[in-house]
Parts: C-alpha cells; sequence; structure tokens
C-alpha cells in the first residue's frame, strides 16, 4: 500500500482491523437491526480536497438517514482530546451529529443500543414540524414513533 492511501483503501484496512467493541457493536446495528436504519462501518467522510488529494475523516459507524456518525473510542482518544474535538467541529459544519461511546460501554451492549436509542428518538423530537421534515438541510428525520 502507498504512504498516502485513498480513503476507501484506508477505510477497507479499518474494516478488516476492527476492535472487539466495534465488531460488537456493528453486529447489533448492520443489516437494519437498529430502527430499521442502515448503518455503514468505516466510512470515509471528505471534507476538502486540496490539490486533488482529499482530507478525510473515518467515521466508525455513519448512518446517512440520520446524518449520524457514531464513534468507538478507545484508550487513545484520551491523548488526542484536541484533535478529535477539532473533527468533532469540522463534521458538526457538515450538519453530521457525533455519538462518542467509549469501548468500555460496549461491553454491555444493552446500554449502548438504549443510549443511542434515546439518542435517535431525541433528534427526531428536535425535528420542527416542516412540511419536508428537515432540521438540517442534510438531516433527514422521518415523522412518527421511531420503533
Amino acid at each position: 500500500m502507498s504512504d498516502n492511501p485513498t480513503p476507501v483503501k484506508r477505510a477497507r484496512e479499518l474494516r478488516r482491523n476492527m476492535t472487539g467493541a466495534e465488531k460488537l457493536l456493528w453486529a447489533n446495528l448492520r443489516n437494519r437491526k437498529f430502527f430499521n436504519l442502515k448503518f455503514l462501518r468505516q466510512h470515509p467522510i471528505i471534507y476538502q480536497v486540496i490539490q486533488n488529494e482529499p482530507r478525510y475523516y473515518i467515521a466508525d459507524f455513519y448512518c446517512a438517514e440520520k446524518s449520524l456518525i457514531i464513534e468507538v473510542d478507545g484508550e487513545i482518544h484520551d491523548f488526542q482530546k484536541e484533535d478529535d474535538q477539532h473533527r468533532e467541529d469540522v463534521l458538526r459544519t457538515m450538519n453530521f451529529t457525533i455519538l462518542r461511546v467509549k469501548n468500555e460501554e460496549v461491553e454491555d451492549i444493552s446500554k449502548v443500543l438504549e443510549k443511542l436509542g434515546v439518542f435517535i428518538k431525541e433528534l427526531t423530537r428536535l425535528t420542527p414540524n416542516t412540511p419536508d421534515g428537515v432540521l438540517f438541510p442534510s438531516l433527514r428525520v422521518e415523522r412518527g414513533d421511531v420503533r
């Protein structure tokens, strides 16, 4: 692999080397198992292109229907808080909502799924009563009860 892999190649590499916590969460999100939402794992999000070189982040889990990114944080994130904050700031300007979960939390997967469910319901609740159901330009939330 080159010194500067493409976003897709890097994402594929990360999918092959998921952490135990990521694998457990993925088993519960994949194939529309959670609220019938489509989640992608290790998904590249390009935020800028400079001289034909993409600048990107790879989200641990991404749901386009909710413009939601779920990050599963291990110990390394204790030492890169500024980098994580910058990344979140950039992603929020792109109208993404970010939920962070610690590896240790995923050990109790039912609690994490409950937390995620509450989070998604809150996104739905915050949606103004507009004809198109749009809270943010790229955040499309369906009306009605969330399953």
